[in-house]
């Protein structure tokens, strides 16, 4: 929020809503969240300042007058002053008009730059004054209702003029003179964008089907389809995303792939574009990438105490392999940006070679793998080690050069973080044995195996207790007098969570210690289930172990637990 950060807090201090100690502990915060905040955010996050307070504060700085919206009335001609998706992506509020100049309602008063975008936009003069957060946001709701429901307004808009759509298309393809964002389907693919990522989703699924065309948003792991267009649409909503990632808009036949850069509520949010075509038309895929939102620090991750411990006493080994596993999509690059934010010191010198650079990390060496031009992960890493760096990411080894490289670099003074795709940690080590890696370089090269998968978190809004039902206890083994001493928690569903019972993630986690027993055993080409069991006896929490855990804290439910160890134990038995 506070592009004027050090005017802002030469303010809190002349007034006396700050101290020296605050101050200190605002810039530790800053130092730990590696310039993802600046000092103002910090105070912020930290309770030391109030944020009513402090807006009222610039609000007078900045020569704007408070109102308080609480038993505010406003006419409905004026909220029609200001169309839905321009009040929910600027989260603003028209409250009166009075000599041809509209006031609008908005939260940030150091966000002056809006009321030039707005005056575009509306093509009228604009004022405004400053109102709480929270007021605001519940009156937008009130008088907009939903991003869904704004979204199937504008299908509604469309579908009552259909003799537009060819105009439509002609203004998306840049053949007409109005502004575009007046035309409804830009303005729907604007509100698809949105309504993404206010539900906080990984992933856009645009998907053209024999009848109907299909939208669906992937939030907290999980698939929701959500209110879409007709299928006659798919063509202008496809033209219309391939123009934004500047894709070939004439090539149907083949794969692309782009990228979009937004700003939604003053974040930079960048999106991943993947086109496929399939037999009823092109199928896209956005994947939604919003730096805010990582997590750079590994108390966040949800590791307990033990395995913690682990975690940091491999990560300040001075060489070695670190290998993390588990499936697309379970949080394996979060974890490696948390682990090399922690040891991220101007002592250390840190290259990465990625594919592709999800976040920019701040005091990191990042590269792009590009196989088009011939920067493999090999030759990128074989590369990296002539620039004499102390800690290597490698974003996946993926076959036997990337390996032999990796592992020859730990033998040589460099401790290399990296990821491989298999089920659990043991896994890890037969499936560098199939690429081709000898065993014995295996067992003096890697360090340990960090096995790892995503569980949804129970709605702390609407979670409560409730009982297992017998199904769950046998797949789990829970058994009566267990559950006289322990009581499990699932969320009941409520607006905040979609009635999902659940909101966000937490990680479950398996650490293999490669321990003189274990590496004896992988010389030895131990089978899976061997090391397994021995790591099981030298103290490992297996992924099963680790999610009952979050499961009895009340933090995930069983059904959570079953859906993604379950398949583990049927692999182990086999």
């Amino acid at each position: 929020m506070t592009e004027n950060a050090d005017y802002i807090l030469e303010l809190l201090t002349d007034y006396g809503m700050v101290g020296e100690d605050q101050i200190e502990a605002g810039w530790k915060r800053v130092e730990d969240s590696e310039g993802q905040m600046d000092i103002i955010d910090a105070l912020l996050d930290l309770g030391l300042v109030d944020k009513d307070q402090l807006m009222a504060l610039l609000a007078q700085q900045y020569g704007l007058e408070t109102l308080d919206l609480s038993n505010y009335r406003i006419p409905e001609e004026i909220i029609q002053e200001v169309p839905p998706e321009v009040a929910l992506q600027y989260n603003i509020l028209p409250v009166m008009k009075h000599n041809d100049i509209l006031t609008i309602a908005m939260s940030n008063p150091a966000a002056i730059d809006t009321l030039d975008t707005l005056r575009y936009l509306l093509k009228c003069d604009i004022d405004a004054v400053i109102s709480p957060e929270e007021q605001l946001e519940r009156l937008i709701a009130k008088c907009y209702g939903s991003l869904q429901e704004s979204v199937e307004a504008v299908i509604d808009e469309i579908e009552d003029d259909q003799s537009s759509l060819e105009y439509q298309l002609g203004a998306i393809a840049g053949e007409t003179s109005e502004p575009e964002d007046e035309t409804p389907i830009i303005r729907l693919v604007s509100l698809i964008l949105m309504e993404a990522y206010h539900m906080k989703a990984s992933d856009i699924h645009l998907e053209p089907l024999e009848k109907r065309y299909r939208i669906r948003y992937r939030v907290d792991g999980a698939l929701r389809e959500v209110e879409a267009p007709p299928k006659y649409l798919q063509a202008n909503l496809t033209q219309r995303m391939k123009i934004m990632a500047k894709l070939d808009i004439t090539e149907k036949r083949v794969p692309q792939d782009g990228r979009i850069q937004l700003k939604i509520d003053d974040k930079d949010v960048d999106l991943r574009v993947s086109t496929v075509p399939t037999t009823h038309g092109e199928s896209i895929v956005m994947r939604i990438l919003d730096k805010s939102s990582i997590q750079l620090e590994i108390p966040q991750l949800g590791f307990y105490a033990d395995d913690q411990e682990k975690i940091n006493k491999i990560i300040s080994m001075p060489d070695g392999i670190f290998l993390v596993t588990g499936p697309t999509g379970s949080g394996k690059t979060t974890s490696l940006y948390a682990f090399l934010n922690s040891i991220n010191t101007p002592s250390r010198k840190i290259i990465t070679v990625e594919d592709p650079i999800e976040y920019q990390l701040s005091g990191i060496n990042q590269v792009q793998a590009d196989k088009q031009v011939g920067l493999t992960f090999a030759m990128a890493l074989r590369s990296m080690l002539r620039q004499a760096p102390n800690i290597i990411m490698v974003g996946e080894i993926r076959e036997l050069d990337t390996a032999e490289i990796a592992i020859n670099a730990s033998l040589t003074g460099h401790l290399v973080f990296s990821t491989l795709h298999t089920n659990d940690a043991p896994s890890a080590v037969t499936r560098l044995v199939d690429m081709g890696v000898p065993a014995f370089m295996i067992g003096q090269s890697v360090r340990a195996i960090m096995a790892q998968r995503l569980l949804r978190r129970n709605c702390k809004n609407c979670i409560a207790p409730y009982t297992p039902t017998p199904t769950e206890m046998r797949i789990l083994g829970i058994t009566e007098e267990t559950l006289e001493t322990t009581q499990f928690f699932k969320g009941k569903g409520c607006s905040l969570c979609g009635n999902t019972g659940y909101k966000g993630r937490i990680g479950v986690y398996e650490v293999l210690m490669i321990t003189d027993t274990i590496r004896d055993m992988v010389f030895a080409k131990a089978t899976t289930n061997e090391l397994r069991d021995a790591a099981v006896k030298d103290g490992m929490n297996t992924l099963r172990d680790d999610a009952m855990r979050k499961a009895i804290a009340g933090t995930t439910t069983l059904e959570e637990v079953i859906r993604v160890t379950v398949s583990l134990d049927t692999e182990e038995d086999e």
